[in-house]
């Protein structure tokens, strides 16, 4: 499992993100607070609060090609 954190700041920037995500079979969760909702339901990730950082809980160790498509959205550039 790799982590990490990443910032979604406006709607299209969320449809982008949930397009990459949903082209790969492992899971990926969004971790705010309390809550997680899988990364590739568009309405879960609407429901966090968008002004905060969020984690990437990613369950996969190859997803070097993933991290690639997802680094724009990193906080950690």
């Amino acid at each position: 499992m790799k982590s990490l954190v990443i910032k979604l700041d406006t709607i299209n920037d969320v449809k982008n993100f949930v397009n990459i995500v949903s082209k790969y079979d492992f899971d990926v969760d969004l971790v705010s607070g309390r809550y997680a909702v899988d990364a590739k339901s568009i309405m879960g990730i609407f429901s966090l609060d968008l002004a905060k950082s969020i984690k990437m809980e990613i369950y996969s160790d190859d997803c070097a090609a993933f991290l690639d498509e997802v680094k724009d959205f990193s906080v950690d550039k």
